[in-house]
């Protein structure tokens, strides 16, 4: 019972070949053998010989179980990420009626609506996503889902990412598809359509793209930096490696697991789910693979909406196959199982011809199939898709403008992952236009994101918003500049747009390279294996920050005065560094280090003064940090002994708290600040050691505790919007009282909603 590859009709599964009328059954006879061709591929040679036969091929009745299956389950993970991903539950935060945002839509002339339409707009998608689940005005659903989903998609380029738009073709292609011949409203409200074919295309169209997805991504993960370890080796700590930890170490870990493992399974598993042999092997593996996901990473319903498309390769039939195991007093309410399948005005049937010579009867011929336009149109449709899906991963030559030092806009070339990025300097600079007086801007200012500081078109659009927004602060015609030091996947720091380019007028096209852009110094690549030897020579309180910069530019910083024992040692080119306060200049060179510390507390700059870029590092100690961690040793080390009783001396009124039992209310009457600091960490790395020894149960039940409060959320605050839509707003002091309703959390969800310990508990918290 394995799986039909591309869903052909077969015994027991769409039923026997259909005329356009009626079924015909075969005479008796010896069952045709098929070549080693169609047992593997599902088709014959003969179906590739000519376009007519390629036609009928696409559109051959197959059994609509599968894909009717699959759209129960789209819809119902679309109506989920609704109130998750696509962001329901704080839509009020982000449309809020009157406020200074800057936003990055595709194009300029899409705007938000007020939101209370807003409301309106996500009311629409819902309720697509759960005709598309039901089967109920199929046609309608898809296109109320998919028109809004994509406005919301280009309202926000910052918001993109590679599952958000696979949802948004799947959906367009649900939409041109049959998907709601099988288990759906439709087929009881119309029983010409229920139980009835769907053309092969609509499968063919599902499972390439799922391929696609798993294969550019493979490819996409040939590159260098995801073949050597560097685009995720953070993920290797995670808890979810601990079992492969126990054989290799963390550096195999991720190189072998991580990286190798993603890149294997990505190049792979799009073939192998085709193939009856190889398909449970991989099933166990990518199933595996997003249920990880799941855990590793905040990515809404796209590990489980690629577990959906899972069973998209299996034979056609395998629900009637799959159902027909449950007792019979539950088949009122489950998929068909029955095999007498409705032919299909969408499907191309093979009519079988009779002929007699002489009176005696000879086997039935083959007659060429009833070929209409829209089964011509299905077919050049399904080629016409599939090239461009293949196309648009390396479109990127026509589309320039949006290239970095990443090709074009995340989110559409399958590239998950393969490219980590750490920001470490961020500083906005804005010039009066008027009087020339200079001042600096919070990084972030007037935005409710961080994807602009990667990307040029982002960057145009958020310097042109500043500009109009400044105004208002009586800065007139203010010049933007941007200084913004990245390091992408563990390379040095480095600039990634030019800081002597006012950004409000400088030049952009999406069809032009940006001119403004820096180069990625990728030639400075090998240093990273350097720079983890440097790392391990020091100790754990000491830090270090690499930097590279280009001939004739300086980095000015500022030494937070809770960093000590700063200094900067060169490792390639030739610097000058100025020490502003004091007016002091040292010039260093390939090796030598300033001879005096850094002075926290002021600013500094560094000129780069060689012909080629320069490349040093800051060492440096947090002295803040190592105090703290010296004090907390010691508060660790009085309140064990005060457990096991071995502390005989009285404690002072300010380190009596630690004698208490109930953290919580032993931190709140602690009068001494690192006492309650303490105390507060203490508690919370119980809290998480609680949280992950806590049984299945339990987790399940906070789970579904947290996604209950976030929903509740979404449709109360949808259900204010509409009333203001039909009503008008009522009283301040009600609508008040409404969304402070809305807002009620679960219970203890202020203990660790804002600042979670990381997965290795104490790592940064500080």
């Amino acid at each position: 019972a394995g799986c039909d590859v591309r869903g052909a009709p077969t015994s027991g599964s769409d039923g026997k070949e259909q005329t356009a009328n009626k079924p015909t059954a075969p005479k008796e006879g010896k069952p045709e053998t098929k070549s080693k061709m169609e047992q593997i591929f599902g088709f014959k040679k003969e179906d590739l010989s000519s376009w007519q036969s390629f036609v009928a091929l696409l559109n051959r009745p197959t059994d609509p179980a599968s894909l009717g299956i699959f759209r129960c389950l789209f819809g119902l993970l679309m109506a989920i990420d609704v109130t998750q991903e696509r962001g329901l539950s704080h839509l009020d935060y982000k449309y809020l009626d009157g406020a200074p945002v800057c936003r990055f839509p595709l194009f300029n002339f899409l705007q938000p609506l007020p939101m209370d339409w807003m409301y309106m707009v996500y009311v629409v998608m819902f309720l697509g996503a759960l005709g598309i689940m039901l089967g109920c005005f199929y046609r309608l659903s898809c296109f109320m889902f998919i028109s809004t989903y994509w406005y919301i998609f280009f309202l926000d380029k910052t918001a993109w990412n590679n599952h958000s738009y696979l949802y948004g073709l799947i959906g367009f292609q649900l939409t041109l598809m049959d998907g709601n011949r099988y288990w759906s409203i439709d087929g009881l409200r119309r029983p010409s359509i229920r139980n009835s074919h769907v053309p092969l295309w609509n499968y063919t169209l599902l499972r390439t793209q799922i391929f696609i997805v798993y294969f550019i991504a493979g490819i996409k993960k040939l590159d260098a930096d995801w073949v050597e370890g560097y685009s995720m080796s953070y993920l290797a700590h995670h808890w979810l490696f601990d079992p492969f930890k126990l054989i290799l170490p963390v550096e195999l870990v991720s190189l072998l697991v991580v990286h190798g493992g993603g890149l294997i399974l990505d190049l792979t598993a799009g073939y192998l789910l085709f193939f009856d042999a190889t398909r449970p092997y991989v099933f166990f593996f990518v199933s595996y693979f997003h249920c990880m996901n799941s855990q590793l990473f905040s990515i809404g319903m796209f590990s489980y909406t690629m577990l959906a498309t899972s069973p998209l390769f299996c034979y056609p039939d395998w629900p009637r196959r799959f159902f027909a195991h449950f007792p019979g007093f539950l088949r009122v309410a489950l998929p068909f199982t029955s095999t007498d399948i409705q032919p299909s005005h969408s499907c191309v049937y093979q009519e079988i011809q009779k002929t007699n010579v002489k009176h005696q009867e000879t086997p039935p011929v083959a007659k060429a199939p009833k070929i209409r336009f829209k089964h011509k149109m299905a077919a050049i449709f399904t080629i016409i898709y599939i090239m461009e899906q293949f196309f648009l991963p390396y479109s990127h030559f026509i589309t320039q403008g949006y290239n970095n030092w990443t090709n074009g806009l995340y989110g559409y070339s399958w590239d998950m992952m393969v490219h980590s990025r750490n920001h470490q300097h961020v500083k906005i600079t804005y010039k009066d236009g008027k009087n020339g007086d200079v001042g600096y801007l919070n990084p972030g200012v007037f935005t409710q994101t961080r994807r602009w500081k990667d990307h040029g078109d982002m960057l145009k659009q958020y310097a042109t918003c500043l500009s109009h927004l400044l105004p208002h602060y009586n800065i007139s015609d203010p010049e933007i500049y941007f200084d913004i030091w990245v390091s992408i996947n563990e390379r040095f720091q480095q600039r990634i747009f030019d800081p002597r380019v006012d950004i409000v007028k400088a030049d952009w096209s999406p069809f032009k390279p940006n001119p403004w852009l820096m180069p990625l110094l990728v030639d400075l690549s090998p240093w990273r294996t350097k720079f983890s030897e440097i790392e391990s020579s020091l100790d754990n309180q000491t830090e270090i920050v690499f930097i590279a910069d280009f001939p004739g530019l300086h980095l000015e910083n500022f030494v937070s005065e809770d960093l000590g024992n700063t200094s900067i040692h060169v490792l390639q080119g030739k610097v000058n560094v100025e020490i502003v306060q004091e007016k002091k200049n040292y010039s260093l060179q390939l090796g030598e280090q300033i001879k005096v510390n850094v002075p926290a507390g002021a600013y500094h700059k560094v000129y780069t003064v060689s012909e080629g870029p320069s490349c040093y590092m800051y060492i440096y100690v947090n002295t803040t940090e190592a105090a703290l961690q010296e004090n907390f040793t010691k508060l660790f080390e009085i309140q064990e002994r005060i457990r096991n009783g071995t502390e005989t001396e009285p404690l002072p009124p300010e380190l009596q708290p630690l004698a208490a039992d109930d953290l919580e209310g032993a931190e709140v009457n602690a009068t001494d600040p690192i006492v309650r600091l303490f105390l507060k960490r203490q508690r919370r790395i119980k809290e998480v050691k609680k949280r992950r020894e806590a049984g299945t149960l339990e987790k399940l039940e906070r789970f579904a505790v947290k996604k209950y409060y976030t929903i509740r959320r979404g449709f109360l605050m949808t259900a204010i919007a509409m009333r203001n839509l039909a009503v008008g707003l009522p009283p301040l002091e009600q609508l008040k009282r409404e969304v402070d309703f809305a807002n009620m959390k679960e219970p203890q969800a202020e203990t660790n909603q804002d600042n979670q310990l990381k997965d290795e508990v104490g790592h940064g918290e500080l």
